[in-house]
């Protein structure tokens, strides 16, 4: 009999438990609890994310089918920076207005957004925060935490001077793209290469009295023709050191915030909810997300090359195997052996 532990049991091994109910303790969250603690419910919902369960009753029923089980229960960004580089974004989910009253969205709709600060060195995120729908992309910036040093990298819509100038002031970079009404007085050139699709390097004073009081400090304006497209792209930022074009490259890996909404879309829960309150939608996806996080955390400890949605396809089949977990979720593990055709009856005669 194998007296091992579970392949889910060695997942939540690596969950810092410690920094957990420490959490747990400061928020009150098993407060008023009778039987189903933080901690209990964790483990269902990510039991419920890695397995694919539909319902509140699925979890149930397969968690107390194998109730017997129960007690043992990074990419590169591509340039080479010091600093650590963070893109900000958002993506909407949409929910069903007359179930989710709380999320008034458009008239007939409802929706979530999930706002976003994605660490590109490991496309882990840094910072989420869950709003309805209505809430404007610029005011989380209001919520961010700058760390002095790092690039923020967002796209247009967190264009807010006041704000962008905070950041500045905290020590923090950016590098976002400019609006077409953004008026500025050109005040240095820097020669250029344009055979690199770098058409200028200029640094720039606001002229708007509205903006230029919000950032009264020169703006770095680099303004790009991408050589596939065509398209001619203006990048702001506040740093002055990087050449023009690893500001564009800063730039494009802002899509691995888009690539990181996607994969969490189509490979974690979050398009059907166990419940319609709002604490019940805000629960399954932070609980989402922090399992997409333990399992990448899992991948790099144990140095796996299996993907992460190889990662999670084996476990939702093996949740409940006694194997050790690094093997159980090598690449070579998941290849399934071919059949041996000449033990296999023949159905039709020639």
């Amino acid at each position: 009999m194998n007296a091992g532990k579970t392949l889910f049991a060695q997942v939540m091994e690596f969950v810092p438990w410690t920094s957990f109910t420490r959490i747990v303790q400061r928020h009150g969250g098993d407060s008023g609890v009778r039987t189903l603690s933080c901690a209990e419910q964790f483990r269902a919902m990510a039991f419920a994310q890695l397995t694919w369960r539909e319902s509140l009753r699925d979890i149930e029923a397969s968690l107390s089918a194998n109730a017997s089980k129960l007690y043992a229960s990074e990419s590169a960004l591509g340039i080479e920076l010091d600093n650590t580089v963070y893109a900000l974004d958002s993506t909407t989910i949409d929910l069903c207005l007359s179930l989710f009253a709380w999320a008034p969205f458009r008239s007939t709709k409802a929706a979530i957004k999930v706002h976003t600060l994605l660490d590109l060195r490991g496309a882990i995120p840094a910072f989420i925060h869950i709003s309805n729908g209505k809430l404007h992309d610029v005011h989380v910036l209001d919520r961010l935490v700058f760390e002095a040093g790092a690039f923020y990298v967002m796209d247009r819509g967190y264009v807010d001077f006041a704000r962008l100038y905070a950041l500045h002031q905290a020590g923090a970079f950016f590098v976002t793209r400019a609006k077409s009404s953004m008026h500025a007085r050109r005040v240095y050139s820097a020669p250029t290469d344009r055979s690199t699709g770098v058409i200028a390097d200029q640094r720039v004073m606001l002229e708007s009295n509205d903006s230029a009081k919000k950032y009264p400090e020169h703006l770095r304006r680099v303004r790009f023709k991408d050589p596939e497209s065509g398209k001619t792209l203006i990048f702001l930022t506040n740093n002055t050191t990087l050449p023009a074009l690893t500001i564009g490259a800063l730039y494009k890996g802002r899509w691995q915030v888009e690539l990181f909404f996607k994969w969490i879309k189509q490979h974690l829960r979050i398009k059907k909810f166990l419940g319609n309150s709002e604490n019940a939608v805000k629960t399954q996806v932070w609980c989402a997300v922090a399992t997409y996080v333990l399992i990448a955390i899992v991948k790099k400890e144990l140095q796996l090359d299996a993907s992460l949605y190889t990662c999670l396809q084996i476990l939702s089949v093996s949740v409940f195997e006694k194997t050790q977990i690094s093997c159980a979720l090598q690449t070579d593990a998941a290849q399934i052996d071919p059949l041996d055709i000449t033990t296999q009856l023949t159905l039709f005669e020639n």
